[in-house]
């Protein structure tokens, strides 16, 4: 068989999946070149055009991918948040609230390193979490990201379970879920040191203690 050529003087159109892996791509390359230089530079001594450079692309394409600084800065983690929350969708109708956010979490756990180096090597992005742990502006949007999670988690779970929008239990849950989320976040980023599979074993022992740090005498 001969291949389907084009018209003379002609290039074939890239299909739309062809464009969006160039796309994902040239996403990647800026996420890429901005945390290594925030690592290098820090967050504010590191400028757009120097991401843009880094990157081998124009300012022009650095803004039609990202608002600025703090959003490519907090493009990995929303993807970590993004996956779990995926994962939560996932999970059997016909599991409790607690038993679904845990294993959700589990789960994303299980494949979530190799996402993250896809994008950029792993010690690299604790690197950047310890950065907006230490960076008011991006400590600040971070937390306004995890409310909005949150209040979209409520409403999961308020759908899941059948639940009125005035129901109090999936906020009160979620609140308590996110509070372990953040501490073993913390953790990974200074103890664990990005070991993910010590991170699953911790998440999990801390989310076995919801239930009972709330229910039990703790001087009995």
């Amino acid at each position: 068989m001969h291949a389907i050529e084009s018209a003379p003087g002609r290039t074939a159109a890239p299909s739309s999946g062809l464009r969006e892996r160039k796309k994902q791509r040239t996403r990647d390359a800026l996420v890429r070149a901005a945390l290594e230089l925030f690592s290098l530079k820090g967050y504010e001594g590191t400028t757009v055009d120097e991401i843009a450079g880094a990157a081998d692309v124009s300012q022009r394409t650095f803004f039609r991918y990202f608002a600025g600084k703090e959003e490519v800065a907090l493009a990995v983690q929303h993807m970590v948040e993004s996956h779990f929350f995926a994962a939560v969708y996932d999970r059997p109708a016909e599991e409790p609230p607690l038993t679904a956010l845990r294993a959700a979490v589990l789960a994303s756990w299980d494949t979530i390193e190799e996402a993250i180096q896809a994008v950029v090597p792993l010690e690299l992005h604790i690197r950047t979490y310890r950065m907006i742990q230490e960076t008011p502006q991006l400590l600040a949007a971070h937390l306004r990201r995890l409310a909005e999670l949150e209040d979209q988690l409520a409403q999961e779970i308020a759908r899941r379970e059948d639940l009125p929008a005035d129901d109090p239990r999936p906020r009160i849950l979620v609140a308590a879920f996110s509070g372990v989320m953040r501490e073993t976040g913390k953790l990974w980023a200074d103890v664990v040191d990005g070991d993910m599979a010590e991170l699953r074993r911790t998440t999990a022992r801390y989310l076995d203690q919801i239930g009972p740090a709330l229910a039990e005498n703790w001087r009995s």
